[in-house]
């Protein structure tokens, strides 16, 4: 296995000049390596300053173009967006080069141990719980990953004590070979990313990699009531901690007499904290954080620290996120529901009386699932985005009539604004993807949220 000590002179290719693509880069030079970038974008569509540090450091740059010899790179790092079925990758990996991405080279190079979360749904949340608690646990933590901070930039720089709490995509995991974390964790398994993964079997297959290399001495917490999600762990050498809201469970976590509780294989009972302890709203959200009071109690940090973080968790960002209320209608940010299982959870969790924002990119995903969950919940439907026709194919289908078009934000604010009665909820939650209209979900949650603001001005 290639680890930092024999890195100097590899040839390398980091294929995306994101963010992800970026840490490796800068990470791999240190380290000598003969670093090359390949980006689909233009010159003039990246930063110029940027380019002419990494140039002064030797890295040699093919933007809009592909290198010419796919054959005389030892090593390709992919950045998550890209996919290792490319033509290209695919030549280079015949021609002998080993193809992993940045989660893998982060743990080849860095140090630390890792606790590793994966999921369709509910990553962030739960990742986010989970480092809270860790840095309560006075725990050096470092919270990385597809939450938002390249995991090479972290473990570069960590020392062996050090604790790397790493939200995990299937985009992530794919390209991983040696990775081992001390405690991994799969959410749940609905549809997502099938226009890379092409099957659930494939998508769950990549998942599963989050435990593939670990042993007897390791834990996988796993949700026991997603049957999809918990068959996946089937064969896990690992220790497998289950956890469910709907069951009480002989080992595992779980919910009794709304208390979130521990059972060890002694049988003994530990408790959590209380149901009513937890601030953020929805079921969903109480599998979130069952499991990461399962994933820190195994960690070995104990009950009362997990306790308080629990009780002082307020949730993130763009996820059912509380913005305003405005005239008696209260408005929500769910940008992060970028698929319709995500979104379904934010329909459930504000139940009624809603004015829904959706539409974007589709990632080949079908609607039906999602609008039969209309009746009883959604009052009318604000559609906007590249595959928006898709949702009202979908919605025309069920007998759902009540949908208007938008073509941006700031109009399908004002015209949930005007549609909404006091006592409704507006709520955006996409079910789809971000990236026809913006760069990330992220700044899609950030535009609505401004454009909420205004209402109030």
């Amino acid at each position: 296995m290639t680890n930092r000590e024999n890195m100097k002179g590899m040839r390398i290719l980091v294929v995306g000049f994101g963010r992800s693509g970026i840490a490796a880069a800068q990470a791999l030079l240190r380290l000598g390596a003969e670093v090359s970038v390949q980006d689909s974008k233009k010159e003039d569509d990246l930063d110029g300053n940027l380019l002419n540090f990494f140039r002064t450091q030797g890295a040699q740059f093919y933007l809009n173009t592909m290198p010419p010899d796919m054959g005389c790179f030892d090593m390709l790092v992919l950045s998550p967006g890209v996919s290792p079925e490319l033509p290209f990758v695919r030549e280079a990996k015949e021609k002998g080069a080993e193809i992993i991405g940045e989660l893998e080279i982060a743990y080849r190079i860095g140090k630390g141990n890792y606790v590793a979360i994966t999921g369709t749904n509910g990553k962030t949340t739960t990742t986010t719980l989970v480092g809270e608690i860790f840095v309560k646990a006075k725990r050096r933590t470092h919270v990385v990953g597809n939450i938002g901070v390249a995991v090479i930039s972290a473990s570069a720089a960590a020392e062996e004590q050090d604790w790397l709490v790493t939200e995990c995509s299937s985009f992530q995991l794919e390209t991983t070979r040696y990775f081992k974390p001390v405690v991994s964790a799969i959410l749940n398994l609905t549809p997502d990313h099938l226009n890379r993964h092409h099957t659930m079997e494939a998508y769950g297959a990549a998942k599963a990699k989050i435990f593939a290399n670990q042993s007897a001495d390791g834990w996988l917490v796993i949700n026991y009531d997603d049957k999809a999600c918990y068959a996946l762990a089937k064969g896990c050498r690992a220790g497998v901690v289950p956890f469910s809201v709907e069951e009480e469970l002989e080992f595992g976590a779980f919910v009794k007499d709304d208390r979130l509780v521990i059972r060890g294989r002694d049988g003994a009972l530990t408790e959590i904290c209380r149901r009513e302890d937890i601030r953020i709203i929805g079921k969903h959200n109480l599998q979130n954080v069952l499991a990461a009071a399962a994933i820190c109690y195994f960690a070995g940090i104990n009950p009362e620290t997990i306790r308080k973080g629990i009780c002082e968790f307020r949730g993130v960002e763009h996820r059912i996120e509380f913005c305003g209320e405005h005239g008696g209608v209260r408005y929500y940010n769910d940008s992060k529901g970028t698929n319709t299982d995500a979104s379904i959870t934010a329909l459930k969790a504000i139940e009624r009386n809603i004015i829904l924002i959706a539409g974007g990119d589709a990632k080949g995903q079908e609607f039906d699932g999602f609008v039969r969950e209309f009746p009883g919940r959604v009052k009318k439907l604000v559609l906007l985005g590249r595959d928006a026709h898709l949702i009202q194919e979908a919605a025309d289908r069920a007998g759902f009539s009540d949908y208007v078009y938008c073509r941006d934000m700031a109009e399908c604010v004002e015209k949930a604004a005007e549609l909404a009665e006091p006592g409704d909820t507006v709520l955006l939650s996409p079910a789809c993807a971000s990236w026809d209209m913006y760069d990330s979900y992220e700044q899609r949650g950030e535009h609505f949220k401004e454009c909420v603001a205004r209402l109030g001005v």
